[in-house]
């Protein structure tokens, strides 16, 4: 049973006594779960293996297998924390920045797409992006650009002027990236009230750092092939005699993935770290 289907969705205000709203679209606020109050009943309009929402609700069916013996509306509560939408009137974008011919291009056409879908939302946008020859920086797309390099000290500048409610990171690639981590480790967006919007800083540092990335994936047991982090060429050239070549190299924290490639040999691994 399903509380939501093609078009259709049930009124949270119909619903008889005792059962009561559990999940809800952010989007157009409709209906899209409910919950029994004290019989073992709920029902969700989505599919919780496929990380439906921005947490993974795979526990959902452990809450169902103990249904049995426990409260539904209770179960769901002490698995689950409320999450509370943010409310942005004004958004900052952090630009693709520098991009050479047929590089990355994908960040300006993403960055391009979120400027758009937020002013689908009447959410007002502000790009920070030095690059005039891009998609995103064409006038009249973004309501302000600030054409300034996409560094702490100018993004701050920015925000200090601006006050947006909200930031994004991910639509800019490293760049964006590596200052975003930059400007929360400086404590920049806690002391303006900025929020972060879509992908949480710990979950950029978890996959940049390639040592964080690995620890994460050994811990929920996922197969891949053997890995050791290097902070020196040396200890590149160490890890790979014991990792045995060939070998894939992947910098963290690396613009258009300088310093990354296969290596069949000492001499290619070394030129590679090298550029990293």
């Amino acid at each position: 049973m399903t509380s939501q289907n093609h078009g259709f969705a049930i009124e949270p205000k119909s619903l008889p006594t005792n059962w009561e709203p559990l999940f809800s679209n952010v989007n157009d606020k409709t209906n899209e779960g409910i919950v029994h109050n004290s019989l073992p009943y709920f029902s969700v309009q989505f599919h919780p293996e496929h990380t439906a929402g921005p947490e993974d609700l795979e526990c959902l069916f452990d809450v169902f297998l103990n249904l049995v013996r426990e409260n539904a509306k209770d179960l769901i509560t002490e698995k689950l924390v409320p999450i509370t939408p943010v409310v942005a009137k004004k958004v900052l974008i952090i630009g693709s920045g520098g991009l050479s011919i047929g590089q990355a291009g994908e960040f300006d056409y993403s960055g391009s797409q979120a400027i758009k879908a937020l002013q689908e939302e009447n959410i007002q946008t502000v790009l920070i992006n030095p690059n005039i020859a891009t998609v995103q920086t064409s006038k009249g797309l973004a309501d302000k650009v600030y054409f300034l390099p996409l560094v702490p000290e100018y993004v701050e500048q920015v925000i200090r002027s601006e006050r947006p409610d909200g930031v994004l990171l991910t639509f800019g690639g490293q760049t964006g990236l590596n200052c975003g981590v930059a400007l929360n480790k400086e404590g920049v967006f806690e002391k303006y009230g900025v929020k972060i919007l879509g992908t949480p800083i710990q979950a950029i540092i978890d996959t940049e750092d390639r040592q964080i990335f690995s620890e994460r994936i050994n811990q929920i047991g996922e197969k891949v092939a053997p890995s050791m982090a290097a902070y020196s060429v040396q200890e590149s050239l160490d890890a790979a005699e014991i990792l045995g070549y060939p070998v894939m190299v992947r910098a963290a924290f690396s613009l258009g993935g300088l310093g990354s490639g296969f290596a069949d040999n000492t001499e290619e691994l070394k030129s590679l770290a090298q550029q990293a």
